[in-house]
């Protein structure tokens, strides 16, 4: 009796999970906890999130993506990029560790444009009631 092949995607095995995704996950844990045991000593890490991973499909390079309340974060992130490398390297068990590249999570920084442009408009409406009539 032959028996039937099983398929790993249609029992939600590991296939059915891409592997770039599952080392995005992978990445943005191993990194925002490093990130924050590195927070204690480098003030400029200390209000950054780490929003996601883009991990290229050859698992060579991977873009992390951030918003920090600290203009300094990302001149701290590239001084700390081969180290944060390291540690993904010890805690995983890829054959090679992505080099991280970092930049400002643009979903963060629109809406901080949004933020303000609000936030002026309520002062213009406060100093000058008469402005939603004209």
């Amino acid at each position: 009796m032959a028996s039937k092949r099983r398929s790993d995607r249609a029992y939600g095995g590991a296939a059915s999970y891409p592997r770039t995704l599952r080392v995005n996950r992978l990445l943005q844990e191993v990194i925002a906890e490093e990130l924050e045991r590195l927070a204690d000593a480098d003030e400029r890490l200390r209000f950054l999130t780490i929003t996601s991973v883009e991990t290229s499909t050859d698992i060579r390079s991977a873009k992390v993506l951030f918003a920090s309340l600290s203009p300094e974060a990302a001149e701290a992130l590239d001084e700390r990029r081969v180290s944060i490398q390291k540690v993904i390297g010890s805690q995983s068990t890829m054959k090679h560790t992505p080099k991280l590249s970092f930049d400002l999570d643009p979903v963060y920084s629109s809406a901080a444009v949004i933020e303000e442009k609000i936030r002026l408009l309520s002062e213009a409406r406060q100093a000058d009631p008469d402005i939603d009539r004209a």
